[in-house]
């Protein structure tokens, strides 16, 4: 066997029954792997792009949610990492406030070669005697300048003789000579108190904070993270442990938390649901969260009671159904005001896709967080495609190009885990070089949101 049907074989191996059958048999207008058009008696799914698309305007209903972002709070500047500005950054004060050293060295008053006083100028300090012409004092990194200063010449480019007269050893300036100014970060050469220095909207980085803290702030007015709450559905789920009797390890309890806070979300609680409509509809009218997420339960069989639960507490769907794959079943629905639900998909990968698909644009417009710029790279080989579904595969970048992984089926996490990306496969499938849309791992891209803990 080839490599390349080595490839595809293990492809159709990953693919769920109605995909394997879907992509074998007979279409009208082309064949398997094909962009030809098929036939579905039956796919009134909601189509990838445009699912996201609903769930990122999901929170801007009723006429006072235009942005769709949660109402603003103060918060401390050891909170808000990852958060939005909801406000300008405006300055409180000059910076620097006074006149500062920039070096360690000696502060300098006329033309060389000076007199040094005894006493030196260190930071903290708030009056200094003003230097006379030809007086210069020590003086350190950050510490305010006194009057009558003319430079601060650099330790490294000074020297005392023995009778305690400093000189100008600098090659490159004529002998006992300094620029006026030199070394000197004169007050509000970086603002002036009132200039804007972030405008709204601006992701909370480290340096932001840091800016913030020299402009005098000790709390900023940013767009809260949105709580959000996990319920874990499925009786066969074990918390710990082997696989035994027909029960399995739960693998989604331990990877939506912390991929939840990772887009920005305040995971408030992880709860098990038994398989009953009365319990799943009692978990999710009891909720406060402004999100929740549903594991499994979401298509149409015997213990699946997403469904029956929305309908019974009168619950608006969004989505139902995505034309993708793995995680078509997939759901968004509005339960509250201030409330929506995301119903993922039992299967691991499967729940992946539906992250990316509904809860991460969700999310990021309540949290008010800038949308990601898309790109795309060629992908190194072929990727079969689903007749009239986008799939989404993980791929690990290499170099200029991303590289299709196996084990990608609905229940599988081995693709995923090595994954930097899902790269989205368009109906018919990619060629060799292909260039594919691509979708970062939160954890791969480095984004400032990435938080487990």
């Amino acid at each position: 066997m080839t490599a390349r049907a080595a490839r595809a074989g293990q492809n159709g191996d990953d693919l769920d029954v109605e995909e394997a059958l879907a992509l074998v048999k007979e279409h009208p207008g082309g064949t398997p792997g094909t962009t030809g058009t098929p036939r579905h008696p039956r796919h009134d799914a909601t189509d990838w792009a445009e699912a996201r698309a609903v769930a990122e305007r999901a929170p801007r209903h009723g006429a006072a949610r235009r942005t769709g972002c949660l109402p603003p709070v103060a918060v401390p500047l050891g909170s808000a990492l990852g958060l939005t500005l909801a406000a300008p950054l405006t300055a409180l004060t000059d910076l620097p406030s006074f006149d500062t050293s920039a070096m360690d060295g000696w502060a300098v008053s006329g033309p060389g070669p000076w007199s040094v006083r005894d006493e030196g100028v260190l930071a903290g300090h708030t009056t200094h005697e003003p230097l006379t012409d030809g007086g210069a004092v020590r003086i350190a990194t950050g510490a305010r300048i006194p009057p009558d200063t003319t430079a601060v010449l650099r330790s490294e480019h000074g020297r005392t003789d023995d009778k305690g007269r400093l000189h100008v050893t600098a090659a490159t300036r004529p002998p006992h000579t300094v620029t006026h100014g030199q070394d000197i970060r004169p007050r509000g050469q970086e603002c002036r108190s009132g200039d804007q220095l972030l405008p709204s909207g601006t992701l909370i980085t480290p340096p932001v904070l840091g800016m913030a803290a020299a402009a005098g702030y000790d709390t900023l007015t940013a767009v809260p993270r949105p709580r959000a709450e996990v319920l874990v559905l499925g009786d066969e789920l074990l918390a710990e442990g082997l696989p035994h009797d027909g029960l399995i390890r739960d693998a989604l309890g331990p990877l939506l938390p912390p991929w939840l806070r990772a887009l920005g979300a305040e995971v408030t609680a992880v709860r098990r649901v038994g398989d009953t409509e009365q319990a799943l509809y009692e978990a999710i009218t009891a909720s406060d969260a402004h999100v929740v997420v549903t594991t499994g339960g979401t298509a149409a069989g015997p213990v699946d009671h997403v469904h029956p639960a929305l309908r019974r507490m009168g619950a608006e769907l969004l989505v139902d159904g995505v034309k993708v794959r793995p995680g078509h079943p997939m759901l968004l629905a509005r339960t509250k005001e201030d409330q929506h639900l995301v119903g993922l998909p039992g299967n691991p990968l499967a729940a992946v896709s539906g992250l990316l698909t509904l809860a991460e644009p969700l999310l990021r417009t309540l949290a008010a967080r800038p949308a990601p710029e898309p790109y795309t790279l060629p992908l190194r080989d072929a990727v079969q495609g689903h007749p009239y579904d986008t799939r989404l595969i993980p791929v690990a970048l290499r170099g200029d190009r991303a590289l299709p992984l196996l084990y990608n089926g609905p229940a599988m996490l081995r693709g995923i885990a090595a994954a930097d990306a899902l790269a989205v496969v368009p109906p018919g499938g990619t060629r060799p070089g292909q260039e594919a849309e691509l979708l970062d791992l939160p954890w791969a891209s480095g984004g400032i949101g990435v938080c487990f803990t």
